[in-house]
C-alpha cells in the first residue's frame, strides 16, 4: 500500500527516543560519500518506484504520505525523486494529485503505490485511484503520460478490465523483446498480464498467481540473466516482509525463494523496488525511521547482492544508506546526517522569541501561563510567529524549547519558504514533567529573502508546553 514521511531534524536526546537500533556511521565523515537512509527528507514518502532512464539519471516514483497523517485515506500529490549519483537526491516536484483525475473519487486520497515506464518517447506514470466513495470496490489503475519523466503528466484514463477490489500497487515491466507487462494485486490476490501496445489495454487474459507464498501486495518485477523476479510482501501480521519468487515466464509459474528484506523500521507496511544503475544493483523501501509513526514514512535504499546460482542475498537496512557512484550534484535532499547530527554551529545568527513576544500569536485552545504557551496537545491549536528574518533565504534552523510529560509529541512547522506546501516534522521528545523545560529540539526550514516570514507550529499530536523559539541562520 502506501504511505509517507517528511524531514525532522533530531537532536542527541531524541536519536535515543526514537531510534533503539541506530548506530552512527564514521564512514559520514570519511572520504566517501554516504547517502544516508532515508534518502528522502523534504517530505514523507513511501512505495519506491525506481527507474533508470535515458538521460542516465535514477528517478524513484513515490507515494506521499501527508502530514499530519489521517492514515491512508489521506495519500496524495505525487513527487519524482531524481539522482546522478546515488547519494545526491532532488526533489522533482508533484506530478499528479487526485484533483487531477476526472474519474477520481470525489473525496479525494487514497494515490496509493505508483509506477512508471517508458515507450516511444512517452513515459507513462501507472497510479491505483478508487473512483467511488466505496473505495475499497471500486479501484482503476490510472495512467498519465508526458514527455518528461518528471513533470507536465496529464491522466489519459485508466485500464479496463481489472479487478475493482484486488488490483492496487501497480508495476510495469518491460521484456527484452519490447513488450510490457502488467502487475499488480492486494488482499492476497496476486495478477499479471500483457499491456497493448497503447500501455493502456490489455493484451490477453489476466492470470492469478495461486502459487506465490503468502502474497499480501506490493508487486515489483525485473529481469536478470534470463531469469525473471517477481518481490512482493508478505502478510506477516503487523510488519510485513518482502519475498521474492523467480520464473523463466513473466507470466510464471513462480518458485518461491524466500525473504529479501525484513520488516522495516516502525512500519508495519512494506513495499520497495529493485533496479541496477552503473552496475550496482539496488533495493529501494521505505521505513519510519524518521516520525516513528507507520503512516509517515521515508524511502531508504541499500545495496542487493546475487549469489552466483541467481538468488538473492538478504538486503541489510542500514543507517549509512548507499556511496556515492559519481561526482557530487545539485540536490534538494538534506542528507539524513544532517538531520541527525546536532552540530548547526555555522547557524550563528540567532534571535530569540519568547512567548510573550509581540509578534507571537496562538490560537486553537492554546493559552500562555505566565510566560509559557500550554495546551499545545488540542487539535487545531498552534503558535505562529511573524515578521521573521529569512536573510537572503534558504535554510534557517528553527529551535524550540519546551517542557513534556509525553513520552513523545510532535508538531507540524510550516514556513515561508516551504515550495512543497507540506510543512516540517519536528518531534519533542519527553522530558519527564510538564514543569521540566529542558527539552530543545531543532528543524532545518526554508525561509523567503527578507524579514516577512511567517513560522508556524501546529500542535494536536501530544503535548508539550513551549517557553521559547529561536530562529538561527548562517549569516
Amino acid at each position: 500500500m502506501n504511505k509517507k514521511l517528511l524531514s525532522l531534524v533530531l537532536s542527541g536526546t531524541m536519536l535515543l527516543s526514537i531510534f533503539t537500533a541506530c548506530t552512527s556511521s564514521s564512514s559520514a565523515l570519511g572520504t566517501t560519500t554516504m547517502s544516508g537512509n532515508p534518502i528522502f527528507t523534504s517530505i514523507f514518502t513511501a512505495d519506491p518506484s525506481a527507474h533508470v532512464w535515458a538521460d542516465g539519471r535514477i528517478y524513484v516514483y513515490a507515494s506521499h504520505d501527508i502530514f499530519p497523517s489521517r492514515g491512508s485515506d489521506l495519500m496524495d500529490k505525487y513527487h519524482v525523486f531524481s539522482s546522478d549519483n546515488m547519494v545526491d537526491w532532488v526533489d522533482e516536484g508533484e506530478i499528479l494529485r487526485a484533483d487531477d483525475v476526472p474519474w477520481g473519487r470525489p473525496e479525494g486520497g487514497f494515490m496509493w503505490a505508483p509506477d512508471a515506464a517508458y515507450k516511444d518517447g512517452t513515459y507513462y506514470f501507472y497510479f491505483p485511484h478508487p473512483s467511488g466513495s466505496n473505495w475499497n470496490d471500486t479501484w482503476k489503475i490510472g495512467v498519465a503520460t508526458s514527455d518528461k519523466p518528471a513533470a507536465d503528466f496529464t491522466v489519459q484514463g485508466y485500464i479496463q478490465g481489472l479487478p475493482g477490489n484486488s488490483f492496487i500497487d501497480p508495476a510495469v515491466f518491460r521484456d527484452d523483446d519490447g513488450s510490457y507487462y502488467l502487475y499488480g494485486g492486494g488482499g492476497g490476490k496476486s495478477y499479471g498480464v500483457k499491456l497493448g501496445a497503447d500501455m493502456m489495454s490489455l493484451d490477453g487474459p489476466l492470470k492469478q498467481f495461486t502459487e506465490l507464498n503468502d502474497f499480501h501486495e506490493a508487486s515489483w518485477v525485473f529481469k536478470r540473466n534470463g531469469t525473471y523476479y517477481l518481490m512482493y510482501s508478505d502478510n506477516n501480521p503487523g510488519a510485513n516482509n518482502m519475498r521474492y519468487a523467480t520464473s523463466s515466464n513473466p507470466l510464471g509459474p513462480w518458485v518461491n525463494r524466500g525473504v529479501i528484506l525484513d520488516p522495516v523500521v516502525g512500519s508495519e507496511t512494506s513495499h520497495g523496488s529493485i533496479v541496477e544503475y552503473k552496475g550496482n544493483w539496488y533495493m529501494f523501501y521505505h521505513n519510519a525511521k524518521i516520525s516513528g509513526n507507520g503512516t509517515l514514512r521515508s524511502v531508504a535504499v541499500d545495496r542487493l547482492y546475487f549469489n552466483a546460482d541467481g538468488t538473492i542475498q538478504k538486503v541489510i537496512q542500514t543507517t549509512d544508506g548507499v556511496p556515492a557512484v559519481g561526482p557530487r550534484s545539485h540536490a534538494t535532499e538534506i542528507k539524513y546526517y544532517d538531520l541527525i547530527n546536532d552540530n548547526y554551529d555555522e547557524y550563528t545568527q540567532k534571535t530569540e522569541y519568547a512567548m510573550t513576544a509581540s509578534n507571537v500569536t496562538i490560537g486553537g485552545g492554546a493559552v500562555r501561563s505566565g510566560n509559557n504557551i500550554e495546551n499545545m496537545h488540542i487539535a487545531g491549536s498552534y503558535i505562529q510567529l511573524t515578521g521573521i528574518n529569512g536573510g537572503a533565504g534558504g535554510k534557517a534552523l528553527v529551535t524550540v524549547q519546551y517542557a513534556s510529560a509525553d513520552s513523545g509529541a510532535a508538531f507540524k512547522v510550516d514556513a515561508s519558504g516551504d515550495t512543497a506546501g507540506d510543512g516540517y516534522f519536528l518531534a519533542l521528545p519527553g522530558t519527564g514533567g510538564w514543569g521540566n523545560y529542558t527539552g530543545k529540539t531543532s528543524r532545518l526550514v526554508d525561509l523567503n529573502p527578507g524579514t516577512n516570514n511567517t513560522i508556524k507550529l501546529s500542535g494536536g499530536m501530544g503535548g508539550a508546553n513551549i517557553s521559547k523559539v529561536i530562529v538561527s541562520l548562517i549569516p
